[in-house]
């Protein structure tokens, strides 16, 4: 990875914290004045520690945690710890994203599984075909593989 710094004093101006995210999130330069995508990146970054952190938590119809999730619950109380508040509802919070293709897709967006009659599921992807949700009743938070081709990506702004 290259990293090409404009300016001797980058990490001042843009804060080190932002610009080490974008850095280890992937990105390849960094540029002053564009401390928005560092800053969504840090977001989605914190957003998706959150949700691995509620591993094994369990499954529950409606909730929001902290203790027991839904799909939606889950990526709502994410990105709220994160400091994004977000809908209530999966169809909602696609509503609310950037939508963004599967080959500009990053970690921390957010993973839509969809069918004829709407949006479904979500989850916050974690890389390497790889999302963290909670899938059912009966489950639990977890990392898992994303199972299907027709899912849509949307970033949290």
């Amino acid at each position: 990875m290259t990293v090409r710094m404009h300016t001797p004093n980058l990490l001042a101006r843009t804060g080190t914290v932002a610009a080490l995210t974008l850095v280890t999130l992937g990105g390849t330069t960094i540029t002053p004045g564009t401390t928005g995508g560092a800053e969504a990146a840090s977001v989605s970054a914190h957003a998706l520690r959150v949700a691995a952190s509620k591993r094994g938590s369990p499954y529950q119809y409606g909730a929001q945690g902290p203790d027991a999730f839904d799909c939606s619950g889950l990526t709502l109380y994410s990105f709220l710890r994160a400091g994004r508040a977000l809908p209530r509802t999966a169809a909602a919070q696609y509503s609310r994203t950037r939508h963004v293709t599967a080959d500009s897709r990053r970690r921390g967006d957010l993973v839509f599984f969809h069918s004829a009659n709407g949006i479904y599921h979500v989850g916050i992807y974690a890389g390497d075909g790889r999302m963290w949700h909670a899938p059912k009743a009966g489950s639990t938070v977890r990392l898992e593989r994303i199972w299907s081709p027709g899912v849509w990506y949307g970033r949290v702004r």
